[in-house]
């Protein structure tokens, strides 16, 4: 009797910690934008005594670290937003060319007004020396809508400072709106794989002690143990974008 009081206190236990966290998950993503980075090299300038020269050039001039970087912007509040400008900023490297885009759709991102207007350069005449820092270092973006669950892609050709990896950060300065930058996670059914694989596991807590209440046969509680193990990821994923699900019903 004492045992099943015990298991039956850890599941309310478990239960109501699962729930404060939904909880406090839910309020903190009420204004919750996040974006990661990744890098990919795309081609390297070098002298080799044995392999002989390579060159990588832009405008007919050598550059020295040539990368692909990949930037994800995401809403993950509960909110649709209007009128967001995002700022890229470039460390260590300059940006060449740029490709964007809002998935899902085939809109592509516009400069803000501010932005067009500083690096204007009328026809027959060449960019200025402050214009050039601007163009290399700094992109500014007009989203016209940001649904919530919404993705931005943002692609730049850059040059990166030699021994150096490109950083690439940005900037959302918009009410009620926070910014936080991930790292790149492995996906898993479209979820982080780290995130499914902890609710999975969360998952087979309670799962475990229901087998451990209710089957008499070790055995039998043993090998449904084992097997939820081996799927853990998948209960995981299910969990999470049923809880995606709802709670974009219910911020409506």
């Amino acid at each position: 009797m004492f045992e099943n009081r015990l298991i039956v206190a850890l599941i309310a236990c478990l239960g109501g910690a699962a729930l404060t966290l939904l909880t406090q998950r839910l309020l903190n993503k009420r204004g919750l934008f996040t974006y990661f980075v990744s890098h990919f090299p795309a081609g390297l300038s070098t002298d080799d005594p044995v392999f002989g020269t390579v060159r990588v050039t832009w405008n007919n001039k050598s550059v020295q670290n040539l990368y692909l970087s990949r930037v994800e912007l995401r809403n993950e509040s509960l909110n649709d937003y209007e009128g967001i400008v995002v700022r890229v900023v470039a460390f260590d490297t300059a940006l060449l060319t740029e490709q964007t885009g809002i998935v899902g759709t085939t809109r592509v991102l516009k400069w803000t007004e501010d932005r067009s207007q500083q690096i204007s350069v009328q026809q027959g005449d060449s960019a200025t020396s402050s214009q050039i820092p601007l163009v290399h270092r700094l992109r500014e973006f007009q989203i016209p809508t940001m649904n919530r669950g919404q993705v931005v892609y943002l692609r730049f050709l850059n040059d990166a400072t030699p021994d150096q990896m490109p950083r690439i950060e940005l900037e959302v300065l918009h009410k009620g709106v926070r910014l936080e930058s991930r790292m790149n996670q492995q996906q898993f059914m479209g979820v982080p794989l780290p995130l499914a694989t902890l609710v999975g596991l969360t998952l087979g807590a309670l799962f475990l002690s229901g087998v451990i209440l209710l089957a008499d046969v070790v055995w039998v509680a043993a090998s449904l143990s084992f097997v939820f193990g081996l799927v853990v990821r998948v209960p995981g994923a299910l969990a999470i974008k049923t809880w995606c699900w709802f709670r974009d019903r219910i911020g409506n």
